[in-house]
């Protein structure tokens, strides 16, 4: 029998959190963020999950000689804290990279929504991310991993004519039906673009139950999740793990037996023998695809209806997000790095996120991730800020109108004569 293959994904992602932002700073304060909480936030969960997660995988590459492999996509908002607040995570993805055995995956440069609001912009910013993990690196990515595992066939194309191939999202079951998500797909409209489907049941197992004590198959040991995975993959291929690394130490305690866990799991996997690890790119190579995907509304790896409702399910998200992207034309024409740069965070999908009104099955996940009391208090606390960055960007609009017109005038005015004095006589 051939072997089949696991494909280990992990996204590392934190916004850039707004400060308390009141009506009357507007127009007089254009600082947005909360240092205090990004900077003490991002050394907590680094110190709970980036550094000792990372350590323990640089252990496991090693020790298996390369047959221990895994991928990551880390957001440029991340990335850029890193640099700030906690460099020494940055040396410690770089120790991976050494290694050869790790993928680096492309994505929104601000963890964004903006395959959604703006396809120029979301091209620029999948630049932008590739270039930052080539720039720390040293390797340019060759797979490509949307916010939130965002995907329809409009989507697909767009990456595919980007130059990528290899594409992650979301095994929705609303879109496979009766199929497996353990075998690798095509885009419908784009049939050059391999698609790998996120077994969510399988994922979910680690991500959300893994410490649960009322779930009905608590503990969750190495061997009994490889004997899981054997029984989910006799109809398929490959076992796709895709899931948040803040899962490790963060969401999932170091008490809970999480990094036990992964620290065993690789020597189940191969002992078994059964499966080997293989990276995004790499299984697209291994494996032939089935079938294409048809995809016509936005999936995603989000709550239960795997849509795009937790960001843009409610009139206060759909708000926001329609006058955060009406200002792309303006900004284009200024061109301001200051303002470019606060606009990207701006696009960071956590803003909407907190916004959302669902409070059902999925209400307990969105209240952990959330800073605000309600979503409300979100909404108007971005909607101050996006006020006052109004303003900045119809100022530097005003501003280069003038010096246009004033250069216009210049170039129209009519040269002045030049009277030449006649020379005195000697």
């Amino acid at each position: 029998m051939a072997t089949k293959s696991i494909c280990l994904y992990f996204q590392v992602h934190q916004p850039n959190r707004l400060r308390l932002y009141r009506f009357f700073d507007i127009g007089k304060d254009s600082h947005y963020y909360d240092d205090f909480a990004n900077r003490t936030i991002l050394r907590r969960v680094a110190q709970k999950c980036y550094l000792p997660m990372n350590q323990l995988m640089l252990e496991l590459i090693n020790q298996y000689k390369g047959k221990f492999k895994i991928a990551y996509s880390i957001s440029g908002s991340a990335l850029d804290q890193f640099q700030r607040f906690a460099p020494e995570v940055i040396d410690s993805f770089r120790a991976l990279a050494a290694t050869g055995r790790v993928e680096f995956l492309a994505e929104t440069y601000y963890h964004s929504l903006a395959s959604l609001g703006s396809d120029s912009e979301f091209k620029q910013q999948v630049a932008k991310h590739a270039a930052k993990i080539e720039e720390l690196f040293g390797v340019q990515p060759t797979a490509f991993r949307n916010t939130e595992l965002i995907y329809s066939n409009s989507i697909g194309e767009i990456v595919y004519e980007m130059g990528y191939k290899t594409m992650l999202t979301e095994g929705a079951r609303h879109i496979l039906g009766w199929e497996s998500p353990n075998y690798v797909y095509t885009g419908e409209t784009q049939p050059r673009l391999k698609l790998l489907l996120r077994n969510a049941s399988l994922s979910d197992d680690i991500a959300f139950r893994f410490s649960n004590k009322d779930w009905n198959m608590y503990p969750l040991t190495a061997a009994k999740y490889v004997t899981w995975m054997k029984d989910s993959v006799k109809e398929g291929d490959i076992v796709n793990l895709f899931m948040d690394y803040e899962t490790f130490g963060e969401h999932q305690s170091a008490d809970s037996g999480i990094f036990d866990f992964m620290r065993e799991l690789p020597a189940a996997v191969l002992a078994d023998g059964t499966f080997n690890f293989v990276t995004p790119s790499e299984a697209t190579k291994k494996y032939k695809a089935v079938a294409d995907m048809p995809v016509e509304d936005p999936i995603s790896w989000a709550d239960e209806e795997r849509d795009i409702t937790a960001w843009l399910g409610n009139e206060l998200q759909s708000e926001a997000f329609k006058k955060v992207y009406a200002m792309k034309e303006k900004l284009a024409i200024v061109n301001d790095p200051d303002l470019n740069d606060d606009w990207g965070h701006l696009q960071e999908s956590d803003h909407f996120y907190y916004m959302c009104t669902k409070f059902f099955s999925d209400g307990e996940v969105h209240k952990y991730f959330n800073p605000y009391d309600t979503p409300y208090e979100a909404f108007i606390n971005y909607m101050n800020v996006i006020s006052d960055f109004q303003i900045r960007l119809d100022e530097k609009r005003a501003a280069l109108d003038v010096k246009e017109t004033v250069n216009e005038e210049r170039n129209q005015a009519p040269a002045k004569k030049v009277v030449r004095k006649k020379a005195a006589k000697k």
